[in-house]
């Protein structure tokens, strides 16, 4: 039987969708098709027609995916929250289960150095940082401190850390596209088949930091 994984990023605006499909025989995953999708408003207007046309393109229904994955953040908090809505209700429709991917996994799959770290913007001069599975939000140059020599550094937009990285001893960085659905459909594929999907009553986001309003509200 075909395994199919589809897969979703809103976590900026420059989104994705993706559908890939596991190989039984050797165990890799075939990425059949990544669409990417841009909004500056917001997806909620858009995503599902994108959705349908995406099946319709390889004839076939919702029912027929085995399971569903989505970018769960760290990002923007709006994009999240459409994503994590999407991908949970279209799972609960189908039955089927659910894997939540973190955008700083999937960027750091597109290094290739044996250490790797990846980082994010995360606004009001921090950012998102992973290193050997701790993810952190902090200043840029902080974080940089902490590393080792000889890091691998992945981000999908190096502009808000040039002047920190001017002159560093990190000079191993590698930009990975805007579209990450694709490798998030990779990822969620292979936890998929080691039985690391859950319910999709269990998935929740990956904010790393609390949302504006949560911490307005904790602060006031």
């Amino acid at each position: 039987m075909t395994e199919l994984v589809f897969a979703l990023d809103t976590t900026s605006e420059r989104g994705s969708l993706a559908l890939a499909r596991l190989v039984s025989v050797t165990g890799d995953v075939e990425l059949l098709e990544e669409a990417p999708l841009h909004s500056r408003t917001g997806f909620s207007d858009v995503l599902y027609g994108e959705i349908e046309r995406l099946l319709f393109r390889h004839n076939l229904r919702v029912e027929d995916v085995s399971s569903f994955a989505v970018a769960n953040g760290p990002g923007s908090f709006t994009g999240v929250r459409v994503g994590l809505a999407c991908v949970k209700g279209l799972a609960e429709a189908a039955g089927k289960p659910v894997v939540g991917v973190s955008n700083l996994e999937v960027m750091a799959a597109f290094g290739t150095a044996k250490l790797r770290a990846a980082a994010l913007d995360a606004r009001r001069g921090e950012a998102y940082c992973s290193f050997a599975g701790i993810e952190v939000v902090t200043r840029f140059p902080d974080w940089l401190e902490t590393l080792p020599d000889g890091v691998e550094i992945v981000s999908t937009d190096f502009t808000p850390f040039r002047a920190a990285l001017e002159g560093s001893r990190f000079s191993h960085l590698t930009q990975a596209p805007p579209a990450l659905a694709g490798a998030v459909a990779r990822i969620a594929a292979r936890k998929y088949r080691a039985g690391e999907a859950v319910d999709p009553a269990a998935l929740d986001a990956n904010y790393v930091r609390r949302c504006d309003a949560e911490m307005m509200w904790k602060e006031s």
